[in-house]
């Protein structure tokens, strides 16, 4: 016999899964630079953003990938919620990579988690006819 669901309702997740957001959205790192007017180091804590996803969700809830896999994901009254949950994961990864949160060197890395790819093609199949005009006038 397997553990109980935490979230009993999809409901429940769902203010589970706004309150993940929140947390995200609303980091605090404590920064360090160089001022070279004071001549000293200064700290400060900004307010940063992470990225959701799914494993994120789980550890801030405190389940496993697998009990969410297994209770939530694939079960019925809960596949609106687990479907939003992945499509809100992927548009906050789309939106932070165009905003720049994310590094653009990470953009393939993170848009393959959604089955996007940098693959492109290396080779032209068919010949496109070219056309030279001559625009000067005699």
């Amino acid at each position: 016999m397997g553990r109980k669901r935490k979230f009993k309702s999809a409901k429940e997740l769902e203010e589970a899964w706004s309150g993940y957001k929140k947390d995200c959205n609303e980091r605090y790192v404590l920064t360090h630079d160089f001022s070279s007017k004071n001549s000293k180091f200064v700290s400060a804590e900004l307010k940063r953003s992470v990225t959701y996803t799914i494993e994120g969700f789980c550890a801030f809830s405190g389940i496993s990938r697998a009990a969410f896999y297994e209770h939530y994901a694939e079960n019925e009254r809960y596949a609106d919620t687990v479907t939003r949950m992945r499509e809100e994961c992927e548009v906050d990864a789309r939106e932070k990579l165009e905003l720049g949160v994310i590094p653009t060197q990470l953009a393939g890395l993170w848009m393959s988690r959604y089955g996007y790819t940098t693959k492109t093609e290396a080779s032209v199949s068919g010949g496109m006819p070219v056309q030279i005009v001559d625009d000067i006038d005699d």
